[in-house]
């Protein structure tokens, strides 16, 4: 045992030795960690370097090939998520375990009692939920069912979901993901006051300085092995990014663009709302060549229904749409893709691939019916197995090989392979919705690295998203949309992460009007 853990008291949790294997890929390589009562520990890593594979484990959903689980003093026993949740652990899942088509409150409910008696205590259960909401900052309507939920509503849901089980080791990974950084200040907040009474969190963030604000140690694991256990008060974000990749990072740094002539054009463009989301209302957009266009928002207030308007999944009600001078009749997204709009999905997992799918059959989604991938009518695969391969060298995909179904790819690695399938076909217009949502440092320096490529070859990029560092670090234009309406663009540089706070919230578009 550390002596900074010791220092807490007796361990709530001990792994040891943890082996995992999946064909000749190591997950996890003789991994041995304690975790203290009113402890956090943060877990850091590249995508693919064990973090997720080690958790699930400890949760039960994997069983190692060697080593040991210990909780309170007794060995979980291997594969058994039932034993884990009766010990006392807690686990928020990176990838979304919710069922669509029931609602909040009964994905919340759902495994705490028989199916027979979820209806049986609803309205004290409801007002537990409804102080949950209410202190982590995570309000939800219970009474919503899941698919009509934004990817962020999701999280929360999650999130709650964990809370309202009373676990005494609580697992996030990636909890942040999707919050706005108001969300997170209060998650945190509450987390330390559960900290003090004693609660353990393993922490799993790519954020550096989230890391940096709520643990008390950080583990650093690098292709499968724990490569270094430090303290977070006597590190800094720079020697912990070193400390993941093996190497020092150096954050893009964008020239001044040189916008050309517009080549998507909006004008005073209205949709339909989507469920409990608002569509859009008379919103005008220019995407210039050469340029970033940031957008900025908090989740659910049409980012989905302007990406989904662009990449052919919509259409407008009042208003324009015209690409390179051409208004757009006929709008789908075969429509788009011809019209070379490259999208890069906001969720990986039900819109950006599909799962049972190999790593081959997902790099020619949107491109099956085209060459290389298609000759004369039919499949070339081994031209489609080629476009895999180098989408894999070139973005790191790591994987056994590019017959690997998808979904036994990280949620990063899955990422990757659609930015490379998107960037590879040179499109001319770049939707990039959270296109670096959980990617580890280096791959989030790479990705912004070949957005600006993009941009500087001539490419017009929408870059959507909730990270106002990244928005502010990449765009040449920044424009916020709240409630579906969409701010005049404010050129790099003018604005501060508070003013951008007020358009946000709807304050800067009640002065404007």
């Amino acid at each position: 045992m550390t002596s900074e853990t010791a220092a807490q008291g007796d361990p709530v949790l001990r792994l040891s030795g943890i082996t995992k294997r999946f064909g000749a890929l190591v997950a996890n390589d003789g991994i041995s960690f304690d975790l203290a009562r009113g402890e956090v520990i943060a877990l850091l890593g590249e995508n693919g370097a064990g973090k997720t594979t080690l958790m699930n484990i400890l949760f039960g959903h994997y069983s190692a090939d060697a080593g040991s689980v210990e909780v309170f003093g007794q060995t979980l026993p291997p594969g058994q998520p039932g034993a884990a949740l009766k010990a006392g652990v807690g686990m928020v899942h990176q990838h979304f375990t919710l069922a669509d088509n029931m609602s909040v409150m009964d994905n919340i409910l759902l495994g705490t009692e028989p199916l027979w008696r979820l209806g049986l205590g609803r309205r004290a259960a409801r007002a537990r939920v409804a102080a949950l909401s209410r202190d982590f900052g995570l309000e939800v309507d219970p009474d919503e069912t899941i698919a009509a939920l934004s990817v962020g509503e999701r999280q929360r849901v999650e999130i709650l979901k964990a809370l309202y089980r009373d676990a005494k080791i609580l697992i996030l990974d990636e909890p942040t993901a999707v919050l706005t950084p108001q969300e997170t200040n209060a998650l945190f907040l509450t987390l330390r006051k559960a900290v003090a009474l004693g609660l353990s969190v393993i922490f799993i963030s790519h954020k550096l300085h989230e890391v940096m604000a709520i643990s008390s140690r950080v583990l650093v694991l690098r292709h499968g092995r724990l490569a270094g256990s430090v303290v977070a008060a006597e590190t800094d974000r720079q020697k912990l990014a070193e400390l993941m990749v093996g190497a020092e990072i150096t954050p893009p740094a964008p020239s001044k663009a040189t916008p050309g002539a517009p080549l998507l054009v909006l004008d005073r463009v209205a949709t339909e709302p989507q469920g409990q989301r608002p569509g859009l209302h008379d919103v005008s957009l220019s995407l210039r060549a050469g340029q970033i266009t940031g957008l900025a928002g908090v989740s659910g207030n049409g980012q989905g229904a302007l990406a989904d308007l662009l990449s052919g999944l919509a259409l407008p009600t009042e208003g324009s749409l015209e690409i390179v001078g051409e208004r757009v009749t006929g709008w789908s997204p075969r429509a788009a893709i011809a019209a070379g709009i490259g999208r890069i999905p906001e969720d990986r997992h039900r819109t950006g691939t599909i799962a049972d799918f190999t790593l081959t059959e997902n790099a020619i989604l949107e491109t099956y019916a085209q060459a290389p991938a298609s000759r004369r009518g039919w499949m070339d695969w081994r031209a489609a197995r080629e476009r895999a391969e180098d989408i894999i060298a070139q973005y790191d995909v790591r994987c056994p090989g590019p017959q690997t179904r998808i979904r036994l790819l990280s949620g990063g690695n899955m990422q990757k392979l659609i930015l490379g399938r998107v960037l590879q076909g040179n499109p001319r217009v770049i939707i990039a919705n959270q296109p670096v949502r959980g990617l580890d440092i280096g791959a989030v320096t790479y990705v912004q690295n070949q957005l600006i490529k993009a941009r500087d070859a001539g490419a017009a990029v929408l870059l959507i998203s909730e990270d106002l560092d990244e928005i502010l670090t990449l765009s040449d234009v920044i424009h916020v949309i709240s409630e579906g309406r969409l701010s005049r663009g404010f050129p790099r540089g003018t604005m501060k992460p508070a003013d951008l706070g007020q358009w946000m919230a709807g304050q800067g578009f009640d002065h404007a009007a």
